[in-house]
């Protein structure tokens, strides 16, 4: 008998991460880690669990907490997903719109739906998530307080919806990545597209960025992500995280990242996956 596959997320039960590793893995053994920190840790000493991390909100931009992680487990990337975020308004059971005085969730949650809460005059209350919110909702059965939270914490946590989708504007996203400790690279298919993740910092020479991005320029290679960020306790120092969109197999890609190497302390790739479907649903 085959092990169960394992999945783990950072949060709550019902949490927008939850839903992300059920859509991904339908059939997995999912598990609910407090921090960012333990489920990375997870992932880091066991190759039975794959970690599914948002990395990205289409509203709010990058997770901050990312910027020192990436870099700390140096987990590899074995796939992306863009999960829709649909915000509810879930109350105790036979609560109405009408009882309710205050709202709780995370705190871009509470951002992202303003306009109900201004509308109907509701005390807004910071969580420190929205699925968390649900579960206090749950427990504390009062009419006059409601959560703004995904249906599946609804489900779980015995709420009623008051309201679907409350958030100001539609099309809000989250992208997700699925690591774990092996590398999973998939095989080069040219009539396919690959994303490749890398974290590099820079030797302390005048214009480095410029000189060690010219190599993909000059090769014809596209980036489609470039991020700095401070390394930690240190204002001078930076490492940059870069996404492009070729696979390593790529002659071109080769010839560029040979290029950066030339310009970097360090340089760490940290996965090449297929492109999503999403990425080009507009295109």
């Amino acid at each position: 008998m085959s092990k169960k596959f394992k999945v783990a997320f950072q949060g709550e039960k019902g949490a927008y991460s939850h839903l992300a590793c059920l859509e991904i893995f339908p059939s997995a053994e999912v598990k609910a880690c407090k921090t960012f920190d333990e489920a990375f840790m997870m992932a880091k000493e066991s190759s039975e669990y794959k970690i599914v991390i948002p990395i990205t909100n289409s509203s709010t931009g990058s997770i901050a907490d990312m910027h020192y992680l990436l870099p700390k487990y140096k987990l590899q990337i074995h796939a992306e997903h863009f999960q829709k975020v649909s915000h509810n308004l879930l109350g105790i059971k036979n609560s109405k719109i009408q009882d309710i005085k205050a709202v709780r969730s995370h705190a871009q949650a509470l951002s992202q739906c303003s306009k109900i809460i201004l509308e109907n005059n509701f005390k807004a209350l910071v969580s420190a998530d929205t699925a968390g919110s649900a579960k206090l909702i749950s427990e504390k059965k009062d009419k006059r307080e409601a959560a703004i939270a995904s249906e599946l914490a609804a489900k779980i946590y015995g709420l009623e919806m008051l309201k679907r989708n409350v958030e100001d504007e539609t099309g809000n996203v989250t992208r997700f990545f699925v690591m774990g400790k092996d590398s999973e690279h998939p095989e080069y298919l040219k009539n396919k597209k690959y994303i490749t993740s890398c974290i590099f910092k820079l030797k302390s020479i005048p214009a480095a960025l410029y000189k060690a991005l010219g190599g993909f320029a000059t090769n014809n290679v596209n980036l489609c992500k470039l991020e700095s960020f401070a390394v930690k306790n240190t204002f001078d120092q930076v490492q940059f995280y870069i996404e492009i969109e070729s696979h390593i197999e790529n002659s071109s890609l080769k010839k560029a990242l040979e290029e950066l190497g030339f310009h970097t302390q360090q340089l760490d790739i940290l996965g090449v996956y297929e492109a999503a479907q999403f990425r080009f649903k507009n295109k």
